[in-house]
């Protein structure tokens, strides 16, 4: 392939010479020698092995549970409840001023998810602490669910979280993060055309190699090493800390290799209740999610629904985009509410439009917490306004990628949320497609450059 400078080097003379250039990851050998370490690789003796009980319910008052027969059963070396907890609450995102905490560690008074966690049981085999976890006896109310965003923002809709009236987020802009920027009802007087479009996404998982866990080893002066795959090393230290009511130095993190997270393995969910169980019992603890808990109970990418208006002028000038993004949380926020907020602050994407308006809400439903994965909140956006990109393309009889040279936001473009555009680049990126791909575009376009505006 022809070499040819880059807009960077030819004009602004950086000497950069990483992109093109092949770069070994630091860890590569030790993963395909089977060298590298990973949590689960320590043999610690007098392990113990902590396994919950879940709910079987998406929506349930929980009214007795009763862990008699299970206490008795061979092996078993403990019962953790909600009552052991010092602060029963997940505090994933008020570290980050986000708030409130409206997740329990273990749940007390109601569930409001297939699988949330009520009991752990600690016993000497793996086997011992499921058989074991079997015979805790709950007894519930079953209450009416919802599962999808339609259905938990209806008049009426039951409540999945005393926290969220209305089943949704509480943002101090209101009841959704907001972008508002020009006129977009003049916008759309203008346009030649408009058309509006609805996209939806289904929840992913991450489906890592590694499963969620870590070991926790008691050590002297009440110190605790835990040995994790978190991806957020002291934002996982500083939430155990508030949850166990800890001085943050009584708690040693180990961690650094992950097989597989992309963002799966940044909520605070094993650490706590293992460094719990491992003071109550003063063995060392093994908190491990099977494949099963893996996919049923770790948090996915939240299912969206994002709808598009867009006006347009037959030259291919977009002059005013409408977007109402709804984000599915699940049962609790986790990450979500930040993961909303994202994708306010991204639309209109990388597009410099006058008008502009979006609303994007968190909603709460009785579903498997969703969290982070890969670009959250900003991902299936761009999916949507890339397949909304393609049919104005269409609607106005214009080549898609000739219509995104027209509408690409350049360096000194103002943003949809009022911050100038630095460093764009995107004129030299898709200049480089449209090579590498051999589709090509009118000489025009390949005559334009982000930092400067032709007259």
């Amino acid at each position: 392939m022809e070499l040819r400078k880059s807009y960077f080097a030819d004009e602004r003379k950086e000497d950069l010479h990483e992109v093109g250039q092949p770069r070994p990851r630091s860890d590569a050998l030790g993963h395909v020698t089977g060298s590298t370490t990973f949590f689960a690789d320590r043999n610690i003796p007098g392990l113990l092995h902590l396994k919950m009980v879940r709910s079987p319910h998406h929506h349930a008052r929980i009214l007795s549970v009763d862990t008699s027969e299970a206490v008795k059963h061979p092996g078993v070396v403990r019962i953790v409840t909600a009552t052991d907890v010092p602060h029963n609450i997940y505090t994933i995102l008020t570290l980050i001023q986000i708030g409130p905490e409206d997740e329990p560690v273990l749940a007390t008074g109601k569930v409001r998810w297939k699988g949330e966690a009520i009991v752990a049981v600690l016993a000497e085999t793996e086997r011992a602490a499921q058989e074991a976890a079997a015979k805790v006896h709950i007894d519930y109310e079953v209450l009416p669910a919802v599962f999808s965003i339609e259905e938990a923002l209806k008049p009426g809709a039951p409540l999945v979280n005393e926290y969220h009236p209305g089943n949704y987020y509480h943002y101090d802009s209101g009841e959704c993060r907001k972008v508002r920027y020009g006129d977009v009802a003049e916008g759309f007087r203008q346009a030649d055309h408009v058309l509006e479009q609805t996209y939806s996404s289904s929840p992913i998982e991450h489906a890592a190699t590694e499963t969620t866990g870590c070991i926790v080893v008691p050590e002297r002066n009440e110190r605790f090493t835990c040995y994790t795959n978190t991806q957020a090393m002291f934002f996982t230290l500083d939430n155990t800390s508030i949850i166990l009511q800890m001085p943050g130095h009584k708690l040693h993190f180990v961690g650094g290799t992950v097989g597989g997270g992309f963002g799966g393995k940044v909520d605070v969910i094993v650490e706590p209740i293992a460094i719990l169980s491992a003071k109550l019992t003063g063995r060392p603890v093994s908190f491990i999610y099977s494949r099963h808990e893996e996919m049923q109970v770790s948090s996915t990418r939240a299912a969206e629904k994002v709808v598009i208006k867009d006006g347009v002028m037959k030259d291919g000038r977009i002059v005013a985009r409408q977007v109402s993004c709804y984000t599915d949380a699940g049962a609790y926020s986790r990450h979500s509410p930040y993961g909303a907020q994202k994708g306010a602050g991204h639309f209109p994407g990388p597009y410099t439009i006058p008008n502009v308006w979006a609303d994007c809400y968190c909603v709460y439903t009785n579903r498997t917490p969703s969290s982070a994965m890969r670009g959250f909140g900003v991902t299936i956006a761009d999916f949507a306004l890339e397949v909304q990109m393609d049919k104005l393309a269409r609607l106005i009889g214009m080549d898609p990628l000739e219509f995104r040279f027209v509408n690409a936001y350049r360096d000194g473009d103002i943003k949809a949320h009022r911050q100038a555009t630095e460093g764009a680049a995107l004129i030299e990126v898709m200049q480089e497609a449209s090579r590498a791909a051999n589709w090509p575009v009118a000489d025009k376009f390949y005559a334009m450059s982000s930092y400067k505006k032709e007259p």
